[in-house]
Formats: structure tokens, C-alpha cells, sequence
């Protein structure tokens, strides 16, 4: 791993950003220190106080898991059932079959957070395809696009 630049962000715009996170502009508290962090082979990792809770994805700033593993998750959210979990940690792209809730304001392109059904935690973060509601009622194909998931290597990124 070979970071290429780091440096903590002008208040201006971290403004910005908070605004582009919409409902997770709770990630970044007041008064808290954003550091960017530009990696040979990795999206741009923010830190907030030190800790890696957002990435910048084709110019798309989304929330990391480790924003996301203590936080109440009450939409923007798709939830799997047990025979989908597996192939979600080893990167799979969520297909419809495999989701049994969802929630119903999600549009194609939102930014939303995969959840298992037994315990509601965080499994992956994706882009979604389609409706939220239309992930509930399809049977077939896909429904969300797969960019950071438990196991990763943003997942296990250690600075």
C-alpha cells in the first residue's frame, strides 16, 4: 500500500461533502478533522478523527462499513436473506431473488447499505439498479451494484 497524498480538508469542503451524504451527513461530527487519503490502487479514503468512514468512488463520496456497523440503518437499505450473505462478503453484485425488504424511496443510483435479516448488521455498501420497491417484487436479475463489502481491502485498511 503506498499513499501517494494526505491532507486534512478545508471547512468549505467538508461542507460539500456532508451535503452529497444526505442521510449519512451524521458521519461527520462537528469539529472533527477530514483528511484525505490518496492510495496507489484504492478509492480516496476520508478519515474523520483518524478513522476510514468514507470513500470517494468516481467522484461519489459514500460511506465506508465501519461508518455504518454502529449506526440504526432506517433507509436507504436493502436486507438478504441467509443464503445470499455469502456470496455478498466475497463481492457478488445483490440480486433480487436473494433480497426480502427493502426500503421503497430508494431511485437507481442511490447509494445504499446491504443488511443481513438475522441481527440487521452491515454486510456491504452498493449503488442500486433499480427501485427499492421493484427489488422486493422481482424475481430475477440485478438489483445493486457491489462497491465495498466485509473482508475487503478498504475493510481491512489500517493507516
Amino acid at each position: 500500500m503506498k499513499i501517494k497524498k494526505r491532507f486534512f480538508l478545508k471547512n468549505k469542503k467538508v461542507k460539500e461533502i456532508k451535503k452529497e451524504l444526505g442521510n449519512f451527513q451524521t458521519i461527520i461530527p462537528k469539529k472533527s478533522q477530514v483528511e484525505l487519503v490518496k492510495i496507489e490502487d484504492y478509492p480516496d479514503i476520508l478519515l474523520i478523527d483518524g478513522k476510514p468512514l468514507l470513500m470517494q468512488i468516481e467522484g461519489k463520496t459514500i460511506p465506508t462499513l465501519h461508518a455504518m456497523i454502529n449506526e440504526d440503518i432506517q433507509e436507504k437499505y436493502a436486507t438478504v436473506d441467509m443464503g445470499a450473505i455469502n456470496f455478498v462478503i466475497k463481492g457478488a453484485d445483490i440480486m433480487s431473488p436473494g433480497i426480502v425488504d427493502a426500503d421503497e424511496n430508494i431511485e437507481p443510483g442511490d447509494t445504499i447499505v446491504i443488511i443481513e435479516e438475522t441481527h440487521h448488521k452491515p454486510l456491504a455498501i452498493g449503488i442500486s439498479l433499480i427501485t427499492g420497491k421493484e427489488m422486493v417484487d422481482n424475481n430475477k436479475g440485478k438489483a445493486i451494484e457491489n462497491l465495498h463489502y466485509v473482508g475487503d481491502s478498504i475493510w481491512e485498511l489500517n493507516l
